[in-house]
Protein backbone atom coordinates (compact mmCIF):
# COMPACT_ATOMS: atom_id res chain seq x y z
CA UNK A 1 0.00 0.00 0.00
CA UNK A 2 2.62 2.55 0.93
CA UNK A 3 4.69 1.62 -2.30
CA UNK A 4 1.46 2.41 -4.71
CA UNK A 5 0.90 5.62 -2.40
CA UNK A 6 4.33 6.66 -3.18
CA UNK A 7 4.10 5.84 -7.09
CA UNK A 8 1.01 7.88 -6.95
CA UNK A 9 2.81 10.84 -4.72
CA UNK A 10 5.53 10.52 -7.65
CA UNK A 11 3.41 10.65 -10.58
CA UNK A 12 1.43 14.10 -9.22
CA UNK A 13 4.94 15.34 -8.27
CA UNK A 14 6.28 14.96 -11.88
CA UNK A 15 2.97 16.45 -13.41
CA UNK A 16 3.12 19.32 -11.40
CA UNK A 17 6.83 20.23 -11.92
CA UNK A 18 6.15 20.08 -16.11
CA UNK A 19 2.99 22.73 -15.61
CA UNK A 20 5.10 24.97 -13.42
CA UNK A 21 8.13 24.06 -16.40
CA UNK A 22 5.38 25.47 -18.78
CA UNK A 23 4.95 28.33 -16.70
CA UNK A 24 8.39 29.68 -15.97
CA UNK A 25 8.81 28.99 -19.81
CA UNK A 26 6.57 31.11 -21.18
CA UNK A 27 6.76 34.08 -17.90
CA UNK A 28 10.69 34.20 -17.62
CA UNK A 29 10.87 33.97 -22.03
CA UNK A 30 7.92 36.49 -22.64
CA UNK A 31 6.57 33.69 -25.12
CA UNK A 32 3.69 35.78 -27.00
CA UNK A 33 0.42 34.07 -26.72
CA UNK A 34 -0.24 32.86 -29.61
CA UNK A 35 2.62 30.35 -29.99
CA UNK A 36 2.19 28.87 -26.32
CA UNK A 37 -0.08 30.10 -23.81
CA UNK A 38 0.38 29.97 -20.41
CA UNK A 39 -1.00 27.75 -17.96
CA UNK A 40 -3.77 30.06 -16.56
CA UNK A 41 -4.51 31.30 -20.24
CA UNK A 42 -5.09 27.81 -21.35
CA UNK A 43 -7.41 26.96 -18.71
CA UNK A 44 -9.53 29.83 -19.21
CA UNK A 45 -10.62 28.95 -22.32
CA UNK A 46 -12.27 25.91 -20.79
CA UNK A 47 -14.57 28.48 -19.20
CA UNK A 48 -15.50 29.80 -23.03
CA UNK A 49 -18.76 28.12 -23.94
CA UNK A 50 -18.99 29.53 -27.04
CA UNK A 51 -16.64 26.06 -27.84
CA UNK A 52 -18.93 23.34 -26.61
CA UNK A 53 -15.98 21.85 -24.84
CA UNK A 54 -17.89 18.40 -23.57
CA UNK A 55 -20.09 17.81 -26.30
CA UNK A 56 -16.57 17.33 -28.24
CA UNK A 57 -15.20 15.72 -25.41
CA UNK A 58 -17.89 13.20 -25.35
CA UNK A 59 -17.67 12.99 -28.83
CA UNK A 60 -14.41 12.64 -29.46
CA UNK A 61 -14.38 9.74 -25.77
CA UNK A 62 -16.93 7.70 -27.65
CA UNK A 63 -15.14 7.56 -30.87
CA UNK A 64 -12.18 6.33 -28.87
CA UNK A 65 -13.70 3.92 -26.49
CA UNK A 66 -15.71 2.49 -29.42
CA UNK A 67 -12.55 1.66 -31.81
CA UNK A 68 -11.16 0.45 -28.69
CA UNK A 69 -13.48 -2.31 -27.47
CA UNK A 70 -14.11 -3.42 -30.80
CA UNK A 71 -10.33 -4.02 -31.35
CA UNK A 72 -10.44 -5.91 -28.27
CA UNK A 73 -13.14 -8.23 -29.06
CA UNK A 74 -11.71 -8.92 -32.51
CA UNK A 75 -8.17 -9.02 -31.43
CA UNK A 76 -8.63 -11.32 -28.80
CA UNK A 77 -11.25 -13.61 -30.54
CA UNK A 78 -9.21 -13.67 -33.96
CA UNK A 79 -6.26 -14.79 -31.70
CA UNK A 80 -8.03 -17.12 -29.86
CA UNK A 81 -9.70 -18.82 -33.61
CA UNK A 82 -5.78 -18.94 -34.85
CA UNK A 83 -4.65 -20.68 -31.40
CA UNK A 84 -7.37 -23.52 -32.38
CA UNK A 85 -6.50 -23.63 -35.89
CA UNK A 86 -2.82 -23.36 -37.31
CA UNK A 87 -4.80 -23.35 -40.88
CA UNK A 88 -6.07 -20.26 -40.11
CA UNK A 89 -3.35 -18.88 -38.71
CA UNK A 90 -0.55 -19.53 -41.72
CA UNK A 91 -4.12 -18.34 -44.14
CA UNK A 92 -5.40 -15.46 -42.76
CA UNK A 93 -1.68 -13.49 -40.75
CA UNK A 94 0.16 -12.89 -43.81
CA UNK A 95 -2.92 -11.41 -44.94
CA UNK A 96 -3.67 -9.25 -41.95
CA UNK A 97 0.13 -8.16 -41.99
CA UNK A 98 -0.33 -6.54 -45.11
CA UNK A 99 -3.32 -5.11 -44.42
CA UNK A 100 -1.57 -3.26 -41.44
CA UNK A 101 1.03 -2.10 -43.53
CA UNK A 102 -1.15 0.02 -45.19
CA UNK A 103 -0.76 3.50 -43.96
CA UNK A 104 -4.25 4.30 -42.14
CA UNK A 105 -4.29 8.47 -43.07
CA UNK A 106 -4.26 6.97 -46.36
CA UNK A 107 -7.75 4.89 -45.72
CA UNK A 108 -9.14 8.15 -43.82
CA UNK A 109 -10.63 9.45 -47.09
CA UNK A 110 -11.84 6.05 -48.46
CA UNK A 111 -13.20 5.46 -44.81
CA UNK A 112 -15.17 9.02 -44.90
CA UNK A 113 -16.07 7.86 -48.52
CA UNK A 114 -18.25 5.05 -47.32
CA UNK A 115 -19.34 5.89 -43.99
CA UNK A 116 -19.63 9.40 -44.25
CA UNK A 117 -18.64 11.82 -41.06
CA UNK A 118 -19.76 10.97 -37.76
CA UNK A 119 -18.47 8.57 -34.68
CA UNK A 120 -18.52 5.52 -36.98
CA UNK A 121 -15.88 6.30 -38.90
CA UNK A 122 -13.68 7.93 -36.79
CA UNK A 123 -14.05 4.91 -34.52
CA UNK A 124 -13.17 1.98 -37.09
CA UNK A 125 -9.67 4.48 -37.96
CA UNK A 126 -9.24 4.13 -34.30
CA UNK A 127 -10.04 0.29 -34.53
CA UNK A 128 -7.98 -0.17 -37.22
CA UNK A 129 -4.52 1.43 -35.61
CA UNK A 130 -4.63 -0.64 -32.11
CA UNK A 131 -6.30 -3.92 -33.06
CA UNK A 132 -3.14 -5.77 -35.04
CA UNK A 133 -0.73 -5.04 -31.67
CA UNK A 134 -3.94 -6.93 -29.50
CA UNK A 135 -3.91 -9.45 -31.87
CA UNK A 136 0.09 -10.12 -32.15
CA UNK A 137 0.49 -10.15 -28.49
CA UNK A 138 -2.48 -12.27 -27.97
CA UNK A 139 -1.57 -14.58 -30.55
CA UNK A 140 1.82 -15.14 -28.74
CA UNK A 141 0.63 -15.35 -25.44
CA UNK A 142 -1.53 -18.34 -26.28
CA UNK A 143 1.25 -19.99 -28.23
CA UNK A 144 3.16 -19.72 -24.71
CA UNK A 145 1.02 -21.92 -22.96
CA UNK A 146 2.73 -24.97 -21.81
CA UNK A 147 1.25 -27.79 -23.87
CA UNK A 148 1.33 -30.06 -20.87
CA UNK A 149 -0.90 -28.59 -19.03
CA UNK A 150 -3.49 -28.07 -22.85
CA UNK A 151 -3.11 -31.61 -22.79
CA UNK A 152 -4.18 -32.52 -19.14
CA UNK A 153 -7.12 -30.89 -19.91
CA UNK A 154 -7.73 -32.72 -23.27
CA UNK A 155 -7.45 -35.62 -21.98
CA UNK A 156 -9.90 -34.81 -18.88
CA UNK A 157 -12.09 -34.33 -21.64
CA UNK A 158 -12.27 -30.30 -21.28
CA UNK A 159 -14.35 -28.32 -23.86
CA UNK A 160 -12.55 -25.91 -26.13
CA UNK A 161 -14.57 -22.98 -23.76
CA UNK A 162 -12.76 -24.58 -20.33
CA UNK A 163 -9.58 -24.80 -22.12
CA UNK A 164 -9.91 -21.19 -22.87
CA UNK A 165 -11.18 -19.75 -19.73
CA UNK A 166 -9.50 -22.51 -17.56
CA UNK A 167 -6.04 -22.62 -18.81
CA UNK A 168 -5.32 -20.19 -22.29
CA UNK A 169 -6.69 -17.09 -21.01
CA UNK A 170 -5.33 -17.29 -17.29
CA UNK A 171 -1.70 -17.82 -18.71
CA UNK A 172 -2.42 -15.13 -21.83
CA UNK A 173 -3.59 -12.36 -19.39
CA UNK A 174 0.12 -10.70 -19.14
CA UNK A 175 0.47 -10.51 -22.86
CA UNK A 176 -2.86 -9.32 -23.65
CA UNK A 177 -2.79 -6.64 -21.19
CA UNK A 178 0.63 -5.78 -22.77
CA UNK A 179 -1.02 -5.50 -26.47
CA UNK A 180 -4.14 -3.45 -24.75
CA UNK A 181 -1.90 -0.79 -23.51
CA UNK A 182 -0.69 0.00 -26.39
CA UNK A 183 -3.89 -0.25 -28.58
CA UNK A 184 -4.96 2.52 -25.62
CA UNK A 185 -2.41 4.75 -26.53
CA UNK A 186 -3.09 4.18 -30.60
CA UNK A 187 -6.85 4.34 -30.67
CA UNK A 188 -6.72 7.50 -29.37
CA UNK A 189 -4.06 8.58 -32.14
CA UNK A 190 -6.66 7.12 -34.33
CA UNK A 191 -9.54 8.85 -33.61
CA UNK A 192 -8.04 12.02 -33.28
CA UNK A 193 -6.45 11.90 -36.94
CA UNK A 194 -10.02 10.75 -38.31
CA UNK A 195 -11.11 13.91 -37.00
CA UNK A 196 -8.48 15.53 -38.54
CA UNK A 197 -8.88 13.99 -41.82
CA UNK A 198 -12.67 14.57 -41.81
CA UNK A 199 -15.49 15.63 -39.21
CA UNK A 200 -17.95 17.88 -38.05
CA UNK A 201 -17.74 17.77 -34.52
CA UNK A 202 -15.08 16.43 -32.12
CA UNK A 203 -11.92 17.62 -30.29
CA UNK A 204 -9.81 17.19 -33.32
CA UNK A 205 -12.12 19.01 -35.63
CA UNK A 206 -12.19 21.74 -32.83
CA UNK A 207 -8.73 22.23 -32.83
CA UNK A 208 -8.73 22.86 -36.88
CA UNK A 209 -11.62 25.13 -36.24
CA UNK A 210 -9.31 27.42 -33.63
CA UNK A 211 -6.17 27.53 -35.71
CA UNK A 212 -7.53 29.47 -38.03
CA UNK A 213 -8.09 32.52 -35.94
CA UNK A 214 -4.89 31.76 -33.89
CA UNK A 215 -6.73 30.57 -30.55
CA UNK A 216 -3.67 28.86 -29.12
CA UNK A 217 -5.02 28.36 -25.89
CA UNK A 218 -8.23 26.41 -27.14
CA UNK A 219 -5.77 24.51 -28.88
CA UNK A 220 -4.15 23.74 -26.15
CA UNK A 221 -6.94 22.90 -24.19
CA UNK A 222 -7.83 20.39 -26.69
CA UNK A 223 -5.09 18.60 -26.24
CA UNK A 224 -5.46 18.48 -22.60
CA UNK A 225 -8.81 16.79 -22.97
CA UNK A 226 -7.99 14.58 -25.94
CA UNK A 227 -4.85 13.71 -23.23
CA UNK A 228 -7.08 13.35 -20.58
CA UNK A 229 -9.46 10.64 -22.29
CA UNK A 230 -6.13 8.68 -23.03
CA UNK A 231 -5.18 8.98 -19.33
CA UNK A 232 -8.67 7.74 -18.67
CA UNK A 233 -8.56 4.67 -21.20
CA UNK A 234 -5.15 3.65 -20.10
CA UNK A 235 -5.80 4.26 -16.36
CA UNK A 236 -8.78 1.29 -16.59
CA UNK A 237 -6.25 -0.95 -18.42
CA UNK A 238 -3.95 -0.87 -15.91
CA UNK A 239 -6.55 -1.20 -13.15
CA UNK A 240 -7.73 -4.57 -14.64
CA UNK A 241 -4.43 -5.47 -14.99
CA UNK A 242 -3.87 -4.66 -11.72
CA UNK A 243 -6.77 -6.84 -10.59
CA UNK A 244 -6.68 -9.28 -12.58
CA UNK A 245 -3.29 -10.55 -13.06
CA UNK A 246 -1.09 -8.85 -9.92
CA UNK A 247 -3.79 -9.87 -7.46
CA UNK A 248 -4.10 -13.63 -9.26
CA UNK A 249 0.26 -13.63 -8.72
CA UNK A 250 -0.26 -12.81 -4.83
CA UNK A 251 -2.71 -15.71 -4.52
CA UNK A 252 -0.41 -18.18 -6.03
Amino acid sequence: MNENLQRTALAVLAHAALILAWYLFVKLGNVPRFVMPSPGATLGALLQPDYGWWANFAVTATEIFAGYFLALVVGVALALLFSWSKFLEAFFMPLLVSLNMIPKVALGPLIIVWFKYGVLPNSIMAFSICVFPILLTTARGLREIEPELLDLVRSLKGTRWQLFTKIQLPGALPYIFAGMKVGAILAVAGAVVGEFLGSDKGLGYLMLQVQVTLDTPAMFMAVLLITLIGMLLYGIVLGLERWLVVKDARVK
